[in-house]
């Protein structure tokens, strides 16, 4: 047996792990926020905190790796609504990717971690694949035009965190997961109705700026947590 052969259940494994404690430490983060422990998010993805701390030095790297993760999430969406030949289409479906992929939950860790380069870099790719197809939904004239991108993804980050299923879940009302399902389903479509161009209600105040988004990722190590 040739050595790649002998490591090769071994990486599976690894690799299995890895995708566990990401899924874990999203699912955690979703319900208990900056707060979400080491300990909890080992637990949840059934393997030891020494098996996480052999992967991820720190729990801030880890939470790094999946912010850059979430990035190429939102990225991705954005790339495939702009696919879609039908403006209001590709802009509906993309904000609805995006909150069922949970890609707008990792607000509570704002300014906790270090922004890497590489989150940086994914950040800018970001802003510029939902700026271009919010610009597209305008000039279509199927979006209101008082609606920016950051609009949208604060509106994105605010219907992804909503605990619903993960608390029916934890509770172990596994009969009530349909309609939890449904329920978010039919919030999304009453949002994305009132994004929709020709509403009479014009929206209150003034366009959010990028300083909400960027500002809370400012890390302050020396500010003690909460």
């Amino acid at each position: 047996m040739t050595e790649h052969a002998r490591r090769a259940p071994r990486q599976a494994e690894a690799d299995r792990n890895d995708r566990a404690l990401l899924d874990a430490a999203r699912e955690v983060l979703a319900m208990d926020g900056a707060h979400a422990s080491v300990a909890a998010i080992a637990a949840r993805a059934g393997v030891g905190i020494g098996s996480l701390y052999r992967r991820y030095r720190t729990k801030d790297e880890l939470f790094q790796r999946l912010c850059e993760l979430s990035l190429d999430q939102w990225i991705e969406a954005a790339e495939a609504a702009l696919a879609h030949d039908d403006p209001w289409d590709g802009l509906a479906w993309y904000i609805t990717a995006s909150v069922n992929s949970g890609a707008g939950t990792l607000g509570p860790i704002a300014g906790s971690i270090a922004v890497t380069e590489e989150m940086e870099a994914k950040v800018r790719r970001s802003d510029e694949v939902a700026e271009a197809l919010v610009a597209r939904a305008h000039a279509a004239g199927v979006l209101r035009p008082d609606v920016t991108s950051v609009d949208i993804s604060l509106l994105i980050e605010q219907l992804g965190k909503s605990p619903l299923i993960e608390q029916l879940n934890r509770q172990g009302h596994v009969e009530l997961a349909e309609a939890a399902v449904n329920a978010r389903k039919r919030i999304i479509a009453i949002a994305l109705d009132g994004l929709r161009s020709g509403r009479p209600t014009p929206l209150p105040g003034y366009p959010p700026g990028d300083e909400l988004f960027t500002a809370r990722w400012i890390h302050n190590p020396s500010k003690p947590e909460n």
